[in-house]
């Protein structure tokens, strides 16, 4: 099959570290075809010249490789000329053994590009990448949290405290006060002062819950450190969480965050770490599919001789893809009908492949919502009783106002 050209200006770009490889392929009117090969730095003014002489060839199409982070800055420096280039996965792109050197690669790139072989990747517009660094550091933070929460949970189980057995969240206001006064080697009667009336556990069990011979001095300077590290995690996170609100909102993205948290599952820090990630315009990705697939939540096609083979999920965006499992173990405990689907999905395919399932159907639901602007509305939540029961305190205040009613019912 003659693959004949599709592009008749076109520009490869071999991104390294330090070095940038451009090879732009001219098609002029007479048909000649004719090869610029440039070499640039890495360095500010060596991007800025590589920008320039891209402008001046006026290409259609200019692309290059997802070189690690190395391409941020090559693409930001052609896109403050007005230049969108194409960032293709370096897989798709792969040149033939024994014939690699960045010139070989740049016209590779170049020739694909200029034949149609290529797709670019989503690149998110450039307010939403720099908030990226925020999203993805407050996720991280997360993730050491959660670490050191565990570790405290195992210290005190090995100094054998059993607090976790009696309390649901060990990490709750009652809870972290008993344990700072485990630290402070309190007495357990003044422990147990500490105890909320709310708990399900009887004073009995907390204090059977709290013996335990094996408490060092070891253990409790480890404790001190882990409770420490916890606290400032925590003040931490609630730094970046003030940060990346703060810029969403006068970046213009309060309307698609309201219209995220009618989702069950996702609350406004949830909302605003998928926002960054995926931008708030659909029309990008073509299609839910299309989303589903960049993300890595479908499953994929391996089927060879009319046999169906293991069709576990695609590599795409880790972090969308964190995010959509932590929104479906919310869901999957929340009263909607996707905690329906979840139980229903459990029971066929187990718990960790309905939490991948359904949030593969969360992330449709999400497209949709941001394609329409529309609200979620899920069938087995009765809205108008909801609206009642949050109105009505505010209703009776102003019946009790005017006179209607002498006091409150």
């Amino acid at each position: 099959m003659d693959i004949g050209p599709m592009y008749e200006r076109v520009i490869g770009l071999d991104v390294h570290q330090a070095k940038i490889t451009g090879c732009a392929i001219i098609e002029h009117a007479d048909g000649c075809v004719t090869h610029d090969r440039r070499e640039f730095g890495g360095f500010k003014r060596d991007r800025q010249a590589l920008a320039e002489w891209v402008r001046s060839l006026n290409p259609q199409v200019v692309v290059m490789e997802s070189t690690g982070i190395y391409w941020k800055s090559p693409y930001a420096a052609l896109e403050a000329v007005g230049i969108i280039a194409w960032v293709v996965n370096a897989r798709h792109v792969k040149m033939v053994p024994g014939r690699k050197t960045d010139v070989a690669d740049a016209q590779w790139l170049a020739s694909l590009a200029r034949a149609g072989l290529l797709r670019a990747s989503f690149i998110a517009k450039a307010d939403l990448r720099s908030l990226r660094h925020i999203a993805r550091q407050r996720q991280k933070l997360g993730g050491m949290l959660a670490s050191e929460k565990n570790r405290l949970h195992k210290l005190l189980a090995d100094a054998g405290v059993r607090l976790g057995v009696v309390v649901s969240d060990l990490h709750g206001q009652s809870a972290r006060a008993m344990v700072k006064a485990i630290i402070a080697q309190k007495s357990i009667p003044d422990i147990l002062n500490l105890a909320s009336k709310r708990l399900k556990a009887s004073r009995e069990e907390i204090f059977e819950a709290l013996q335990a011979e094996e408490l060092t001095a070891a253990h409790r300077f480890v404790l001190a450190e882990i409770m420490a590290h916890i606290e400032e995690l925590e003040q931490r996170m609630a730094r970046f969480d003030q940060e990346l609100l703060r810029c969403l909102d006068e970046a213009g993205y309060t309307a698609p965050l309201r219209l995220l948290q009618t989702l069950p599952g996702i609350d406004l820090m949830g909302a605003a770490m998928l926002v960054v990630e995926i931008g708030d315009d659909m029309s990008v990705f073509g299609s839910a599919q299309k989303l589903a697939s960049w993300v890595g939540m479908c499953p994929g096609n391996n089927e060879s001789a009319g046999k169906r083979q293991s069709g576990k999920i695609r590599k795409g965006n880790a972090w969308v893809r964190r995010l959509l499992c932590e929104f479906a173990q919310a869901a999957g405990r929340s009263r909607c009908a996707l905690k329906d689907k979840f139980q229903a999905l459990k029971v066929r395919k187990g718990h960790k492949r309905s939490i991948v399932a359904l949030g593969h159907k969360m992330l449709r639901t999400i497209y949709a919502m941001l394609s329409k602007k529309t609200h979620y509305v899920d069938k087995a939540v009765d809205y108008e009783a909801l609206m009642v029961a949050r109105n009505a305190p505010r209703w009776i205040q102003m019946l009790v106002k005017h006179e209607f009613i002498t006091r409150p019912i």
